[in-house]
């Protein structure tokens, strides 16, 4: 199955429902800061089990309590539904 990468339009015109994320360099980007490395590690635990049922996985950064996420979509060569799913669920795991 082919997996199509998102028009920029398509993006930009959705990228406003993702609280917190934005564009960089042609990935949706987010930072967070968490009170502990504790509390890091634990939602990237988390977000690792949701991308691995999904086959797809984040770029991901973490210092400490700092945890910075890029995703895109490699064999699409760019942004795809499927960032946006990811991002979402992320999202819903922060409330």
């Amino acid at each position: 199955m082919t997996i199509k990468k998102l028009a920029l339009e398509d993006i930009q015109q959705r990228l406003p429902q993702l609280n917190d994320w934005s564009l960089r360099d042609g990935k949706l980007y987010r930072a967070i800061q968490f009170n502990t490395f504790n509390a890091a590690f634990g939602f990237m635990t988390q977000v690792a089990l949701m991308a691995e049922k999904a086959d797809h996985h984040p770029e991901w950064l973490n210092v400490y309590n700092r945890l910075e996420i890029w995703l895109t979509t490699h064999e699409a060569g760019g942004i795809t539904e499927r960032d946006f799913s990811l991002a979402h669920q992320m999202n819903l795991l922060l409330m």
